[in-house]
């Protein structure tokens, strides 16, 4: 059932167009008349967004790996 929800999860956020910007980067950029550099503050936003969630998964997914080794080997001992 995890690994559903977290596919599901998964596809949710891949399959979503991502509009982030801040109302002081939005103001500043609706002056520009082709739109582009707004579309380049949006992808940078993204872009610098999804480091500290990588960040997360790794370090949750280390903790996760030293925790069920040692629950094995806890187990071996018994």
């Amino acid at each position: 059932m995890k690994k559903i929800t977290l596919s599901f999860v998964f596809l949710l956020f891949t399959f979503v167009d991502v509009q982030a910007q801040c109302a002081m980067c939005r103001a500043a950029l609706e002056t520009e008349e082709t739109g582009v550099p707004a579309e380049a503050v949006n992808d940078g936003i993204v872009y610098l967004m999804a480091f500290p969630y990588l960040l997360l998964l790794v370090g949750g997914m280390v903790i996760y790996k030293i925790i069920k080794k040692k629950n094995k080997a806890k187990q071996s001992k018994s």
